[in-house]
Protein backbone atom coordinates (compact mmCIF):
# COMPACT_ATOMS: atom_id res chain seq x y z
CA UNK A 1 0.00 0.00 0.00
CA UNK A 2 1.03 3.62 -0.25
CA UNK A 3 0.44 5.84 2.70
CA UNK A 4 -1.89 8.73 1.88
CA UNK A 5 -2.56 10.59 5.50
CA UNK A 6 -1.49 10.81 9.01
CA UNK A 7 -4.64 8.66 9.81
CA UNK A 8 -3.34 5.90 7.76
CA UNK A 9 0.19 6.25 9.07
CA UNK A 10 -0.88 5.96 13.14
CA UNK A 11 -3.32 3.18 12.45
CA UNK A 12 -0.13 1.20 10.35
CA UNK A 13 1.72 2.40 13.27
CA UNK A 14 -0.64 0.57 15.71
CA UNK A 15 -0.83 -2.61 14.30
CA UNK A 16 3.18 -2.29 13.71
CA UNK A 17 4.04 -1.73 17.19
CA UNK A 18 1.32 -5.06 18.38
CA UNK A 19 3.79 -7.13 15.68
CA UNK A 20 6.79 -5.65 17.80
CA UNK A 21 5.57 -6.24 21.49
CA UNK A 22 4.23 -9.38 20.44
CA UNK A 23 7.24 -10.80 19.24
CA UNK A 24 9.37 -9.82 21.89
CA UNK A 25 6.99 -11.87 24.28
CA UNK A 26 7.69 -14.83 22.14
CA UNK A 27 11.25 -14.07 21.75
CA UNK A 28 11.63 -13.69 25.45
CA UNK A 29 9.68 -17.11 26.04
CA UNK A 30 11.96 -19.07 23.78
CA UNK A 31 13.80 -21.30 26.04
CA UNK A 32 15.06 -25.28 25.88
CA UNK A 33 11.92 -27.39 26.54
CA UNK A 34 9.30 -25.35 25.38
CA UNK A 35 7.26 -26.33 22.09
CA UNK A 36 6.70 -24.10 18.70
CA UNK A 37 3.44 -24.88 19.50
CA UNK A 38 3.28 -23.24 22.80
CA UNK A 39 5.40 -20.60 21.67
CA UNK A 40 2.47 -19.77 18.53
CA UNK A 41 -0.60 -20.22 21.27
CA UNK A 42 1.81 -17.44 23.66
CA UNK A 43 2.00 -15.34 20.10
CA UNK A 44 -1.89 -15.69 19.42
CA UNK A 45 -3.10 -15.02 22.97
CA UNK A 46 -1.06 -12.14 23.07
CA UNK A 47 -2.18 -10.66 19.52
CA UNK A 48 -6.14 -11.26 20.72
CA UNK A 49 -5.48 -9.14 24.20
CA UNK A 50 -4.18 -6.45 21.74
CA UNK A 51 -7.23 -6.40 19.39
CA UNK A 52 -5.18 -8.13 16.90
CA UNK A 53 -5.37 -11.04 14.43
CA UNK A 54 -2.80 -13.32 12.76
CA UNK A 55 -2.52 -12.92 9.20
CA UNK A 56 -1.09 -15.79 7.81
CA UNK A 57 -4.12 -18.38 9.04
CA UNK A 58 -6.61 -16.04 7.33
CA UNK A 59 -5.04 -15.17 4.11
CA UNK A 60 -3.54 -18.70 3.07
CA UNK A 61 -5.24 -21.30 5.82
CA UNK A 62 -1.50 -22.20 7.15
CA UNK A 63 -2.09 -24.20 10.24
CA UNK A 64 -0.56 -21.29 12.97
CA UNK A 65 -0.90 -17.76 13.76
CA UNK A 66 3.14 -17.86 13.64
CA UNK A 67 5.54 -18.99 11.36
CA UNK A 68 8.42 -20.40 13.58
CA UNK A 69 11.71 -22.32 12.19
CA UNK A 70 14.38 -23.62 13.53
CA UNK A 71 18.28 -24.24 12.36
CA UNK A 72 17.94 -25.29 8.59
CA UNK A 73 14.41 -24.05 8.31
CA UNK A 74 14.58 -20.93 6.36
CA UNK A 75 11.03 -20.32 6.56
CA UNK A 76 7.05 -20.65 7.48
CA UNK A 77 7.75 -23.64 9.38
CA UNK A 78 4.71 -25.20 11.05
CA UNK A 79 4.08 -24.88 15.45
CA UNK A 80 3.84 -28.02 16.51
CA UNK A 81 5.54 -30.28 19.12
CA UNK A 82 8.89 -29.50 18.09
CA UNK A 83 11.21 -28.69 21.70
CA UNK A 84 13.94 -26.39 21.25
CA UNK A 85 16.95 -26.96 22.80
CA UNK A 86 19.94 -25.37 23.85
CA UNK A 87 22.05 -24.78 20.40
CA UNK A 88 19.20 -24.00 18.61
CA UNK A 89 18.41 -20.53 15.95
CA UNK A 90 14.76 -20.28 16.10
CA UNK A 91 12.86 -17.71 13.69
CA UNK A 92 9.73 -16.48 14.81
CA UNK A 93 8.36 -14.51 11.82
CA UNK A 94 4.50 -13.03 12.93
CA UNK A 95 2.10 -10.86 10.61
CA UNK A 96 -1.03 -9.70 12.08
CA UNK A 97 -3.59 -7.28 11.47
CA UNK A 98 -6.24 -4.58 13.03
CA UNK A 99 -8.43 -2.53 11.72
CA UNK A 100 -7.34 -3.06 8.10
CA UNK A 101 -4.11 -2.88 8.14
CA UNK A 102 -0.90 -5.29 8.18
CA UNK A 103 2.19 -5.15 9.43
CA UNK A 104 4.85 -8.07 8.99
CA UNK A 105 8.63 -8.64 11.22
CA UNK A 106 10.63 -11.64 12.40
CA UNK A 107 13.51 -11.83 14.61
CA UNK A 108 15.84 -14.89 14.82
CA UNK A 109 16.16 -15.91 18.21
CA UNK A 110 19.51 -18.12 19.68
CA UNK A 111 18.56 -20.59 22.34
CA UNK A 112 21.39 -20.36 24.84
CA UNK A 113 24.78 -20.80 24.31
CA UNK A 114 25.37 -21.16 20.11
CA UNK A 115 28.18 -21.08 18.29
CA UNK A 116 30.32 -18.41 16.91
CA UNK A 117 29.17 -18.74 13.07
CA UNK A 118 25.48 -19.50 14.42
CA UNK A 119 26.22 -15.66 16.10
CA UNK A 120 27.98 -14.14 13.23
CA UNK A 121 24.47 -15.32 10.64
CA UNK A 122 22.33 -14.07 13.46
CA UNK A 123 24.01 -10.58 13.40
CA UNK A 124 24.92 -10.64 9.10
CA UNK A 125 21.13 -10.55 8.92
CA UNK A 126 20.73 -7.55 10.83
CA UNK A 127 23.51 -5.32 9.43
CA UNK A 128 22.37 -7.07 5.84
CA UNK A 129 19.13 -5.15 7.06
CA UNK A 130 20.08 -2.00 8.03
CA UNK A 131 22.05 -1.49 4.49
CA UNK A 132 19.08 -2.49 3.16
CA UNK A 133 17.16 0.30 4.66
CA UNK A 134 19.75 2.72 4.19
CA UNK A 135 18.85 1.86 0.45
CA UNK A 136 15.24 2.13 1.33
CA UNK A 137 14.82 5.97 -0.05
CA UNK A 138 12.43 7.65 -2.38
CA UNK A 139 13.46 8.10 -6.03
CA UNK A 140 15.67 5.11 -5.66
CA UNK A 141 14.78 1.51 -7.05
CA UNK A 142 14.15 -1.76 -5.54
CA UNK A 143 17.37 -3.23 -6.82
CA UNK A 144 19.10 -1.07 -4.97
CA UNK A 145 18.15 -2.70 -1.84
CA UNK A 146 18.50 -5.88 -2.46
CA UNK A 147 22.20 -4.48 -3.91
CA UNK A 148 22.86 -3.38 -0.46
CA UNK A 149 21.35 -6.41 0.98
CA UNK A 150 23.33 -8.80 -1.47
CA UNK A 151 26.32 -6.74 -0.54
CA UNK A 152 26.41 -7.18 2.84
CA UNK A 153 25.56 -10.48 2.97
CA UNK A 154 28.66 -11.15 0.43
CA UNK A 155 31.07 -9.13 2.52
CA UNK A 156 29.76 -11.62 5.77
CA UNK A 157 30.84 -14.59 4.16
CA UNK A 158 27.03 -16.25 3.72
CA UNK A 159 24.40 -16.39 1.11
CA UNK A 160 21.12 -14.86 -0.10
CA UNK A 161 18.37 -17.32 -0.05
CA UNK A 162 17.32 -15.91 -3.64
CA UNK A 163 14.13 -17.48 -3.93
CA UNK A 164 12.48 -15.35 -0.69
CA UNK A 165 12.26 -11.86 -0.45
CA UNK A 166 10.57 -8.78 0.88
CA UNK A 167 7.34 -7.49 -0.35
CA UNK A 168 4.80 -4.60 -0.42
CA UNK A 169 2.40 -4.72 2.92
CA UNK A 170 -0.07 -2.50 4.87
CA UNK A 171 -3.37 -4.04 3.58
CA UNK A 172 -2.94 -7.27 2.91
CA UNK A 173 -0.13 -9.88 4.09
CA UNK A 174 2.03 -9.62 0.58
CA UNK A 175 1.31 -6.76 -1.89
CA UNK A 176 3.72 -5.15 -4.96
CA UNK A 177 6.55 -5.07 -5.21
CA UNK A 178 8.87 -7.79 -4.57
CA UNK A 179 11.98 -6.98 -2.50
CA UNK A 180 14.71 -8.93 -3.31
CA UNK A 181 17.64 -9.45 -1.11
CA UNK A 182 20.54 -9.25 -4.23
CA UNK A 183 20.63 -7.42 -7.10
CA UNK A 184 18.07 -8.16 -9.88
CA UNK A 185 18.19 -6.01 -13.19
CA UNK A 186 14.45 -6.81 -13.53
CA UNK A 187 13.20 -4.79 -10.22
CA UNK A 188 13.72 -1.17 -11.09
CA UNK A 189 10.71 0.12 -9.53
CA UNK A 190 11.59 3.10 -8.16
CA UNK A 191 10.59 3.85 -4.29
CA UNK A 192 7.76 6.56 -3.45
CA UNK A 193 6.82 8.17 -0.56
CA UNK A 194 4.56 6.59 1.54
CA UNK A 195 5.57 3.10 -0.02
CA UNK A 196 4.75 0.39 2.58
CA UNK A 197 7.51 -2.78 2.07
CA UNK A 198 9.26 -5.26 4.04
CA UNK A 199 12.77 -5.67 4.09
CA UNK A 200 13.69 -8.87 5.18
CA UNK A 201 17.54 -10.60 4.42
CA UNK A 202 16.91 -14.59 4.66
CA UNK A 203 19.99 -16.01 4.42
CA UNK A 204 22.45 -19.59 4.99
CA UNK A 205 25.59 -20.18 6.58
CA UNK A 206 25.85 -22.56 3.23
CA UNK A 207 24.86 -22.24 -0.49
CA UNK A 208 21.56 -21.04 -0.11
CA UNK A 209 19.71 -24.11 -1.67
CA UNK A 210 16.02 -24.41 -0.66
CA UNK A 211 13.62 -26.68 -0.57
CA UNK A 212 9.85 -27.43 -0.22
CA UNK A 213 9.34 -29.23 2.30
CA UNK A 214 6.51 -32.76 2.62
CA UNK A 215 4.13 -30.54 4.99
CA UNK A 216 3.83 -28.00 1.87
CA UNK A 217 4.78 -24.80 3.81
CA UNK A 218 8.74 -24.95 5.26
CA UNK A 219 11.39 -24.24 3.50
CA UNK A 220 14.62 -26.24 4.20
CA UNK A 221 18.23 -25.62 3.15
CA UNK A 222 19.24 -28.40 0.60
CA UNK A 223 22.74 -28.94 2.49
CA UNK A 224 21.13 -28.69 6.19
CA UNK A 225 23.42 -25.59 6.63
CA UNK A 226 21.86 -22.84 9.01
CA UNK A 227 19.37 -19.91 8.42
CA UNK A 228 18.60 -16.88 10.06
CA UNK A 229 16.10 -14.17 8.79
CA UNK A 230 15.38 -10.76 10.02
CA UNK A 231 12.37 -8.08 8.87
CA UNK A 232 10.84 -5.29 9.41
CA UNK A 233 8.00 -2.97 8.08
CA UNK A 234 8.57 0.44 7.00
CA UNK A 235 7.21 3.28 5.03
CA UNK A 236 9.68 4.82 2.51
CA UNK A 237 10.39 8.59 2.64
CA UNK A 238 12.70 11.09 1.21
CA UNK A 239 14.99 10.11 3.87
CA UNK A 240 14.96 7.56 6.45
CA UNK A 241 12.25 4.95 6.30
CA UNK A 242 9.40 4.79 9.18
CA UNK A 243 10.40 1.39 10.73
CA UNK A 244 6.88 0.31 11.89
CA UNK A 245 8.18 -2.45 14.00
CA UNK A 246 10.79 -1.06 15.51
CA UNK A 247 10.89 0.76 18.49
Amino acid sequence: MTVKSQDELEQLRAIGQIVRLTLQKMAAAVEPGITTGELDALGAAALAEQGAEPSPPKAYNFPGAACISINDEAVHGIPGDRAVKAGDLVKVDLTAEKDGFVADSCVTVPVGEITKAARELAACTESAFRKGAAAAVAGNRVNDIGRAVGHEVRRCGFSVIKELCGHGVGRKIHEEPCVPNHYDPRFRMRLHEGLVITIEPIIAAGRGDITLQPDKWTYRTNDHSLSAHYEHTLVITSGKPILVTAA
